[in-house]
């Protein structure tokens, strides 16, 4: 979902429509003059990059000596960050190159996926998680001094564990059949979280398959309840095991990507 604004006022979508050739049809809002125009993209479709196109160009035509930026919280094919073989295509690349095409003068992405994606992306800001992450914890009732902080893998750990300082923390190593890619289920590093409650900490969710099975183990070794933020949570989280598995108590996440409904345990955060 894409929507703009001038100097500093509110956001306003674009009204977008097809002629009969299935070609779109924009209307942007009348302006006299822009100092600074700001462009929020909440990723739903690659349709949605031709019309980002379509708009910066007008933009830029209309008001060639304003200020352009982008806030693009979850940047998208941020995991193509790397390829293994002359045949797969490195869509993280040429994104970045198409986003770069556009030449704004920053380009805002929150918790970017990998350091990839940001070093490919020209004035790039990489927003931390941070108070995203302790609005969760306030509305979950987390308390370091009581409370059980889990990472669900060693890279979530080297992301967020500086950020936070909790008398009780673990991590997770996954347990994969190498031959197919799958998790098999996960082991347990850290302090005893017997009794405590958990929250679960990480940065993108498509089934939630890793959180599953670190719920599943944490569980299983005497656990109270577990809370779970993820910075972005793809809409096929409906599809995985997270929510109807009983053993999670609330699911936080930002309005990133995610466009599902709040349910009996996802919590959307607004950006």
């Amino acid at each position: 979902m894409l929507s703009y604004r001038f100097d500093g006022g509110e956001f306003i979508s674009p009204n977008i429509d097809n002629y009969p050739d299935g070609t779109m049809k924009i209307d942007l809002a009348p302006a006299d003059t822009c100092q600074k125009a700001d462009i929020r993209w909440l990723y739903e479709n690659e349709l949605e990059q031709m019309q980002l196109f379509f708009i910066m160009g007008s933009l830029k035509d209309r008001f060639p000596k304003a200020e352009f930026t982008l806030f693009l919280p979850y940047l998208p094919n941020a995991r193509m960050d790397r390829v293994h073989a002359d045949t797969e295509v490195f869509t993280l690349k040429y994104f970045a190159r198409f986003i770069n095409s556009m030449g704004f003068d920053k380009v805002y992405v929150l918790d970017v996926h990998s350091s990839v994606g940001a070093a490919l992306i020209d004035r790039c800001v990489n927003i931390s998680p941070e108070k995203y992450i302790r609005q969760a914890m306030e509305a979950a009732g987390f308390s370091f001094e009581n409370d059980y902080l889990f990472f669900p893998d060693e890279g979530s750990m080297k992301r967020y564990s500086s950020m936070f300082n909790g008398n009780h923390v673990g991590f997770g190593i996954k347990k994969r059949d190498w031959s197919t890619g799958r998790i098999m289920g996960l082991e347990v590093e850290g302090d005893d979280p017997t009794g405590k409650n958990v929250f679960i900490i990480d940065d993108i969710c498509a089934y939630g398959g890793t959180v599953f099975y670190s719920a599943n183990k944490l569980k299983e070794l005497g656990c109270a309840d577990i809370n779970v933020y993820f910075s972005h949570c793809e809409n096929s989280i409906a599809k995985g095991r997270l929510f109807g598995c009983g053993m999670i108590k609330n699911i936080y996440t930002t309005n990133s990507i995610c466009t599902l409904p709040e349910n009996d345990i996802l919590r959307l955060i607004e950006l």
